[in-house]
């Protein structure tokens, strides 16, 4: 089995409407239960926004923190599940119903299994 990420990209601006979010995430606890009854799913959660974050960079010999993304986009990783699949194929399958569930697009990543 291989570890998959499914990162979820939010867009940045308003939030959708209460009843529309309420709506999409009742339909992501529900894919949640079918990943956990398929013995796929290992973790998932939502982020908090890009502002939130601290980049700590190499500088010579320190460690500098600063404030913010690393990278500012017009998109932003807003949530991330992690499955155990057997390929490929079946982790595109299940990024597929993510994207279905939830509106966003759905970058499917691999785990690097060299160490």
């Amino acid at each position: 089995m291989k570890l998959y990420a499914l990162n979820m990209w939010q867009p940045r601006g308003q939030m959708p409407p209460q009843d529309v979010l309420e709506k999409v995430m009742m339909d992501v606890r529900a894919l949640r239960l079918e990943l956990e009854d398929a013995e796929a799913w290992v973790f998932g959660a939502g982020l908090c926004g890009p502002e939130t974050s601290t980049v700590l960079r190499p500088q010579g010999d320190q460690v500098i923190a600063t404030d913010g993304p690393y990278v500012d986009g017009g998109e932003y990783v807003g949530g991330m599940t992690i499955i155990k699949v057997p390929d490929l194929d079946a982790a595109l399958m299940w990024g597929h119903r993510y994207v279905r569930v939830t509106g966003l697009p759905v970058e499917v990543r691999p785990f690097w299994a060299g160490v």
